[in-house]
C-alpha cells in the first residue's frame, strides 16, 4: 500500500509546470505585433524615449517644470521683451560677476566665508563622445543625401522633398526661436498624451497606415513604376 501512496504525489506533480505565465508574458509582444504600432512591436513609450523619458513623461516633475519654465522665460525675453542674445548674455554675466565680486570682497568685513564657485570644465571624454555622435549623424545624413542624389530610392527622394517643403513653410510662419519653443512644448506634451491614450492612437494610426499603403500602391502602379531609375551598382563584399 505504501507504493501507491508514494506514487500519488509523483502523479500530481505534472500539473505543476506553472512556468507558462512566463511564456505568456513573453508572447504578449507578439500579440501586439498583429496590429500597427507607432513605436514598434514591443516598445513602450518610456523605452523609446531613452534617458529623457522621466523628463518628457513628467515623472521628474521638478526637472520637467524647470525645462518648460526656462524655455518660456527665454521665449518671453527674446520675443516679447525683444532682447538680443548677445545683450542678454552680457547683462547676465555683468550682474552675476558683480554680485560674486562684491560678495567675495565683503566677506573680509562681515567675517563670512567667500562664495564657493565650482570649477566647471568639459572633460575630454565628453567632448570626444559628442564629436563622435555628431560625426555619425552627419555621415548618415550625407549618405542619405548622396543616395537620393544618385537616384536610387524614389521613396526617400519624395520623403525628403516633402519634409524640406514642410520645413520651409514652417520657417515662413515663425522664426527659429519660436519654432524651438514650440518643439519644447510638443516634446513635453505629446509623449505623455500618447502614453496615456496609446491604444486609441495606435488604432487610428493603423487605419491611416492601411489607407496610405492602399493609395501608394495605386500611385506606384500608375505613376512611380513608369519613372526610369538609375541602375543600382552591386556593392562589393569585403
Amino acid at each position: 500500500m505504501t507504493g501507491p501512496a508514494e506514487e500519488a504525489p509523483a502523479a500530481a506533480s505534472p500539473p505543476a509546470p506553472a512556468s507558462p505565465p512566463d511564456s505568456i508574458t513573453e508572447e504578449a509582444p507578439a500579440a501586439r505585433s498583429r496590429g500597427f504600432w507607432l513605436l514598434g512591436e514591443d516598445k513602450s513609450v518610456h523605452r523609446a524615449l531613452g534617458g529623457a523619458a522621466d523628463v518628457l513623461l513628467w515623472k521628474d516633475k521638478k526637472t520637467s517644470a524647470a525645462v518648460v519654465g526656462g524655455a518660456t522665460i527665454l521665449w518671453v525675453l527674446f520675443e516679447v521683451v525683444e532682447y538680443h542674445l548677445l545683450t542678454l548674455v552680457s547683462h547676465v554675466l555683468i550682474v552675476a560677476l558683480t554680485i560674486l565680486f562684491l560678495w567675495a570682497n565683503a566677506t573680509v568685513f562681515i567675517n563670512k566665508s567667500p562664495p564657493n564657485v565650482p570649477e566647471v570644465q568639459i572633460s575630454e571624454e565628453l567632448a570626444v563622445n559628442i564629436a563622435l555622435r555628431l560625426r555619425a549623424d552627419i555621415n548618415k545624413a550625407l549618405g542619405l543625401l548622396r543616395e537620393i542624389a544618385m537616384g536610387h530610392d524614389l521613396m526617400k527622394f519624395l520623403g525628403v522633398i516633402v519634409a524640406l517643403w514642410i520645413l520651409s513653410e514652417v520657417g515662413e510662419l515663425c522664426d527659429l526661436l519660436r519654432l524651438m519653443y514650440i518643439v519644447v512644448l510638443i516634446l513635453h506634451t505629446v509623449p505623455i498624451l500618447y502614453h496615456k491614450y496609446q491604444d486609441q492612437v495606435d488604432d487610428f494610426a493603423a487605419k491611416a497606415h492601411a489607407e496610405l499603403c492602399k493609395q501608394y500602391k495605386v500611385l506606384d502602379a500608375k505613376v512611380l513604376s513608369k519613372i526610369p531609375r538609375a541602375p543600382l551598382k552591386d556593392k562589393k563584399q569585403n
